[in-house]
């Protein structure tokens, strides 16, 4: 007899929606986490606080203000790090709070401590007391999440030089920074950082930021992080950084060289797995940390799954949190559909990206005709009372039946508009939906109409000409 039928190792998204989807099945259910890291990376070092800190940010600077009250518009003068800490650390709270009540509410068992394998079933956890307790049970789901990469040839202080964890935690805002790394974390705290006046200069060995992004709006967001000082090196690679008593001068492999007071690396993450003791359980992972899995997440073990950032690719909190249901429900042996393939990329970086589908780039590389529809946030009345005149909206369109290939969206509530689209195209409407449907009135929501329109009118010129 088991202790557990299902225990989880990791309480972050994926953990969380595992355990609690397993004990709604009648299943007895524990979660191994550590007493500081209820909720896993997403609720204390990555997602929540990153986009709590943009929040601060975004009022404290007054920048989506500035089109109506002045380029010297703030709400306060002199922003330090307690300013934005005092709102990052009541948001952590309170969802940890919400994610015990909602664990307890489950009745799912919390077992505070580190855990690693003993066995296939079975987990030692250490406290902390200096001795270890053993828990059994008869399916387990790793969901241990990753960390920041950190390459071997690179001394991090945490000060000087640190990761994306590091840079919540730095005791002042610097006057300069150097971000090493063009991806989704690098671009948002580049972004950030340059909102609150630090000097951002950005190196990147590929010769294109977010490449699996639109061109037009990743040339949007470029154009609007130029305006904010940002400087690209792209195509280079950083050879050394020295640290000196006040701040680092970072090497180039072109000969270049830049002093900043702080430089953060973004370069990738890696797989909470070395301290869990794969090999007693007959598992292994890759150099990333990353775990294999199949189809229902089950590994090369018959009763061990795993889900979220250490299986890999898309690492997303939304897609960790329907990988562990769907693990569980399959751990259970209970049916469950499988997760739609029509996922929406958020982008949270000032201002903000998000989209679903496809890009033009991929609609050409598989010759797939396709017309393009924009609306723009400065012709809507709602775009004019936020203080929006940059944001927009693109949708692409196949000319034959209407249906929408593509949602990218720019700008103010991008990652809450791309929804509408991503609803449309999951229940396969047509551009004629959005043409016939009220909106409310003013709202960014009606972009989708304008943009609609805008391709419709396209696609019937063509016709007549063509026809």
């Amino acid at each position: 007899m088991y202790d557990y039928d299902l225990l989880i190792l990791g309480s972050g998204p994926s953990g969380q929606k595992a355990a609690i989807a397993a004990s709604k099945l009648g299943r007895r259910v524990g979660i191994v986490d550590r007493r500081d890291m209820i909720g896993g990376v997403c609720i204390n070092t990555g997602t929540v606080p990153s986009k709590t800190l943009r929040e601060a940010v975004l009022y404290l600077t007054g920048l989506s203000q500035r089109d109506l009250y002045g380029s010297s518009y703030r709400v306060k003068d002199e922003i330090t790090v307690s300013d934005l800490a005092a709102r990052t650390q009541h948001v952590i709270s309170r969802q940890t709070d919400v994610i015990r009540n909602q664990l307890a509410r489950n009745k799912v068992a919390m077992i505070t401590g580190t855990g690693r394998f003993a066995d296939a079933h079975s987990i030692w956890v250490d406290g902390g007391t200096g001795r270890e307790s053993k828990v059994s049970s008869d399916k387990i789901i790793i969901a241990a999440g990753t960390r920041p990469a950190r390459p071997d040839s690179v001394d991090f202080d945490d000060r000087t030089i640190v990761d994306s964890d590091g840079v919540i935690n730095l005791q002042a805002v610097p006057r300069s920074m150097v971000v090493v790394g063009a991806g989704v974390i690098g671009m948002e705290y580049a972004s950030l950082f340059a909102a609150l006046g630090t000097k951002v200069t950005v190196i990147e060995r590929r010769d294109q930021m977010l490449d699996f992004c639109d061109d037009e709006i990743i040339e949007s967001l470029k154009y609007h992080l130029r305006d904010l000082s940002v400087t690209f090196r792209f195509g280079e690679e950083v050879a050394a950084v020295e640290k000196h008593a006040t701040a680092a001068l970072i090497l180039l492999k072109s000969g270049k060289k830049i002093v900043a007071d702080t430089v953060m690396y973004s370069a990738g993450r890696q797989g909470q797995t070395d301290d869990l003791n794969l090999e007693a359980a007959g598992l292994a992972a890759d150099r990333r940390g990353r775990i294999e899995v199949d189809g229902n997440y089950l590994t090369t073990v018959d009763n061990i799954y795993a889900v979220g950032d250490v299986i890999g690719f898309p690492a997303l909190a939304s897609t960790s949190m329907e990988q562990g249901r769907l693990a569980a429900h399959h751990a259970c042996g209970e049916p469950a559909r499988e997760m739609h393939q029509l996922q929406p990329i958020g982008i949270y970086t000032i201002p903000e990206i998000s989209f679903v589908g496809k890009t033009e780039d991929e609609l050409t590389d598989s010759s797939t005709p396709f017309e393009v529809g924009i609306a723009r946030y400065r012709e809507l009345a709602r775009g004019q009372i936020v203080g929006d005149s940059y944001g927009m909206l693109k949708l692409l369109v196949a000319p034959e039946d209407g249906r929408l290939l593509g949602v990218h969206v720019f700008g103010t509530g991008a990652t809450e508009i791309v929804h509408i689209g991503q609803a449309v195209m999951g229940c396969g409407g047509t551009i004629d939906y959005l043409i016939d449907t009220v909106f409310n009135y003013p709202t960014l929501s009606e972009a989708y109409k304008v943009a609609a329109l805008d391709a419709s009118n396209k696609i019937r010129n063509i016709t007549r000409i063509d026809g």
